[in-house]
């Protein structure tokens, strides 16, 4: 489950919750807003971390890539260290 469909249904769990005045004897619509919203910020918790962790294995495979290429190249000289932009000023 991606972060927006967590969101979309906190957004449709909170208007069932808080908006909708129907009532039916069969279904208490409260009830189903309430396990919509849980179950959305449940959704949207788990699309953020996975998103986070889809982010770093992807700077990790680019490392392993960038380093395999450079001991491919049969150079002694050791792989050049890795430039991070909050790691020098602006000029």
């Amino acid at each position: 489950m991606t972060a927006a469909a967590g969101l979309a249904l906190m957004i449709v769990g909170a208007v069932l919750r808080y908006a909708v005045t129907w009532r039916f004897a069969w279904v208490d619509l409260p009830v189903v807003g309430n396990i919509l919203l849980v179950g959305g910020f449940a959704g949207l918790v788990l699309g953020l971390v996975l998103a986070r962790s889809r982010r770093r294995l992807a700077l990790a495979v680019e490392r392993a890539r960038d380093s395999a290429a450079w001991s491919a190249s049969g150079s002694d000289a050791y792989p050049p260290e890795p430039y991070y932009r909050d790691q020098y000023p602006p000029h």
